[in-house]
């Protein structure tokens, strides 16, 4: 008879099992790894993951979940410790470019277009994917609020995060060499701002 697992048990066994899971998936991709591989991993019964997880799935939602909650708080500290609307642009974009290559395993999980965000079975998943989204828009109402910017504050902080995320990934690609990404997306953020001041 399995011994009854206190919170404290199910909640460290959930931690180490996403951790080994994000490394995997990473390593991999979800679709190609298995439950059994996962347990494995952590080297117990091929049945253990089941009675912390429903599926594969509900794992990869998981792990998902936390990083974009750690990526909406390492850009949401980032902004609430600039002091200008300019300041805050900067901090909140270098702490993007930041997060994505010290969590490199995390950020490529986050953007993984096989599990949709928007899904009614992973609502903790989707509340993360709109703080982090929302981490996009308000340092942009700050730019507009000073003056900084004129336009729609959502189509904006989207052209900044497909912008961003485009040199992320190439220099994770290896289609840029290191540190390219950094420097490209100070060049393009500074382009870009200029033609969004009011009356540009």
């Amino acid at each position: 008879m399995p011994r009854v697992l206190t919170e404290t048990d199910v909640a460290d066994f959930r931690e180490r099992l996403c951790a080994a899971a994000e490394r995997l998936f990473a390593e991999r991709g979800p679709d190609a790894v298995t439950m059994r591989q996962l347990a494995a991993e952590l080297g117990v019964s091929p049945m253990t993951p089941y009675r912390y997880f429903q599926d594969k799935d509900d794992i990869l939602a998981a792990v998902r979940t936390n990083g974009f909650n750690q990526f909406a708080a390492a850009l949401e500290t980032a902004r609430a410790g600039a002091k200008s609307a300019r300041a805050k642009a900067a901090a909140v974009g270098e702490a993007y470019v930041r997060f994505a290559f010290d969590h490199p395993h995390t950020y490529k999980l986050m953007f993984d277009l096989n599990q949709p965000i928007a899904d009614s079975h992973y609502p903790e998943l989707e509340a993360a994917g709109r703080r982090a989204h929302e981490t996009q828009t308000a340092w942009v109402k700050d730019q507009i609020a000073a003056g900084e910017m004129a336009g729609d504050p959502e189509a904006i902080g989207a052209m900044f995060w497909a912008a961003t995320h485009g040199v992320v990934v190439l220099e994770m690609a290896g289609k840029l060499p290191p540190g390219a990404a950094r420097q490209l997306h100070h060049q393009i953020s500074s382009t870009l701002a200029k033609g969004l001041k009011p009356g540009a």
